[in-house]
Order: structure tokens, then sequence, then C-alpha cells
């Protein structure tokens, strides 16, 4: 692995070492100041380029196309708020969607699995242990978005999500997001209209660049990929971490975000 992941820059094989503890701090602080930290050229350069390249031809010929109208809540509707609440506006999404069966043997899911980076983000994380999931489809997603194509505002389920950029698009393509929109305790309907309204000030962009991982807090801050400009399009590797074993999507999960189900086989379990 040393030859796909920068570990002179970041040294997730020396846990334990000054340079380790100095990498986990560094990001707790970035993650409580920012709701994210980014690892920029944590994939060497030569080797990211190789994995998009790896890819591209099964997401021309395989992907799952997902293109659907929703709100920001993934839901059809909020029980405390009217059907026409500007809350509740409809967005529209399209992306293209490669699943983990797609993936094996590819450099990404390599990255994904290896332990390392597993005991670095449960350390960021604070968390006694991370597990890769046992999902066939959705422990690892690579997702590509095309001229004009977007991920709309919403908010994610997860309380984390890492993310791998494998190839940034010519223009657009940017993450945009909203720290803290709401809390556990206030789910600040005003203030979401306000965001799907274009009237927040509070909204911040960021472009990432090949290599890069981030990992990002997004349950209470919204967020979105802009619209792609040019030919290239953005391709990025989302990986699912959980901290019990064995999670699984239903196969309604399953159908909804991939378009097909598919069942725990024994060379998953040994995977």
């Amino acid at each position: 692995m040393s030859i796909v992941i920068d570990l002179q820059r970041y040294p997730l094989d020396q846990q334990g070492s000054k340079a380790w503890n100095t990498l986990v701090a560094k990001a707790r602080c970035e993650l409580a100041r920012n709701g994210m930290f980014s690892l920029e050229g944590f994939i060497q350069a030569e080797n990211v380029a190789l994995a998009a390249a790896q890819i591209q031809p099964t997401m021309d010929a395989e992907s799952h196309t997902h293109k659907r109208s929703h709100n920001i809540y993934f839901k059809p509707e909020i029980p405390e708020l009217q059907a026409d609440h500007p809350a509740l506006k409809k967005v529209e999404t399209v992306s293209h969607t490669l699943c983990a069966d797609q993936l094996k043997s590819s450099l990404v899911t390599a990255v994904y699995e290896y332990p390392p980076l597993v005991s670095f983000l449960s350390a960021v994380m604070q968390k006694p242990a991370l597990h890769v999931m046992a999902d066939p489809l959705a422990r690892v997603n690579v997702m590509s978005y095309r001229q004009g194509e977007t991920l709309n505002w919403h908010f994610d389920r997860s309380e984390f999500t890492t993310t791998l950029m494998l190839q940034a698009p010519e223009a657009g393509g940017e993450f945009e997001y909203r720290t803290d929109l709401r809390s556990a305790d206030d789910p600040n309907y005003a203030g979401v209209a306000e965001l799907l309204e274009g009237r927040d000030p509070a909204v911040q962009k960021l472009r990432l660049s090949a290599g890069t991982l981030n990992v990002f807090r997004g349950k209470n801050t919204a967020h979105r990929v802009t619209p792609v400009q040019g030919q290239r399009e953005r391709m990025v590797a989302v990986f699912s971490y959980y901290e019990k074993p064995g999670v699984m999507f239903t196969v309604e999960e399953q159908t909804g975000f991939y378009g097909r189900a598919a069942q725990l086989t024994s060379e998953d379990t040994a995977a």
C-alpha cells in the first residue's frame, strides 16, 4: 500500500508513533472546528489516475443511473410541516453509481479495506472500533456526475461520510455545505428554507482535488455537489464504515439506491 497511499506524508502504518498521533490530533481538531477534514494527496497522483482509468469502462457500461426529485430530507413528508412549506422544496439529483460487487480487485476497494486506514478513522472519530460494511453493494461505491449533473441539497443519515476523490471535473462539481444547519434539538426549518432559497450567507464551498480523502459530518450539515461543467466527469469513491460488524442494507434500501438487490454470499463473508 506504500506505493498507493502517501505514507510518508500520512503515516497510517505507524500507529502509536509521534507522527501518527500528530496526524490524528490535527484531523480531530479540523473535524471539531469545520465539521470535516481533508487529506490532500492521500493517494499518489499516478495511482489515483490509474484508479479512475481502471473504473471508467465499467462506469460507462454498467453504472446505475440514479435520477430523482427529492426534498432535503429524502422523505416524502415531514409530519409537522405542510406539504408546501419552503423547507420541503423539491430539488433534482442525477448520478451514476458502481457498487462494491463491480469494484472487486480494484485499487479503490484495496484502499477501503486497508486496516490502518480503518484504525486511523476510528481514532480520529474517537470510536472503540470501526468496521467495513458487510453489504455486497453498499460497502464501497463510486459515484460519477457528468455535464449538468449534481448531487443536490441533503442531510446524511450516517454520522460521518468518508470519500476519496478519483477525478475532478473541468469546472463545477464543487462541494457546498452549511455547517450545523440543524441540531438534534432544533430542526431549524426556517433556516433550511433560507438555504434552499439561496439566502444563507454561511454556505461554504470546497473544491476537492483528485487523490484527496475527505471525512465529513453530514448528519446536521446540509450539503450538495454543484452541477458539473465540461466533458470530464466528477468521480468519487464513497467508503462506508460502522461501529458494529456485519451491517447490511435492506432489500428495499438496496433497490432504492442501486436499482437491484444482492444477498450476502460466502465470498463476501470471506472478504
